[in-house]
């Protein structure tokens, strides 16, 4: 299954990106195989990350849960809160084309 992790940054949100960075980045490596695709999202070109977003590959809910649930910007309170959604992916160039027509 496929879940959209929608991460907001809270409160103090980049000084806790800022200390726990490189624990985050070692934390992306070793979740590589199950993350489609992973970052920051700004509101400005250049701008502080405001929230983060991932697609990631899950078991089930709890299993998508326990994988946000070991990285160190989770456990270091970056984000105030953290949504997961089922997500399809039907149509794009890193889906090959529309998934309906193949």
């Amino acid at each position: 299954m496929l879940f959209i992790v929608i991460g907001t940054d809270g409160p103090d949100a980049a000084e806790r990106r800022r200390a726990h960075l490189d624990a985050h980045l070692e934390w992306v490596l070793t979740a590589m195989d199950r993350l489609r695709v992973a970052g920051p999202v700004r509101n400005t070109p250049g701008g502080a990350p405001c929230m983060s977003i991932y697609i990631l590959e899950a078991i089930d809910e709890a299993d998508a849960r326990a994988l946000v649930g070991s990285d160190p910007y989770f456990k270091a309170g970056v984000w105030q809160t953290v949504e997961f959604r089922l997500f399809s992916a039907a149509a794009g160039t890193w889906v090959g084309g529309a998934t309906w027509k193949r």
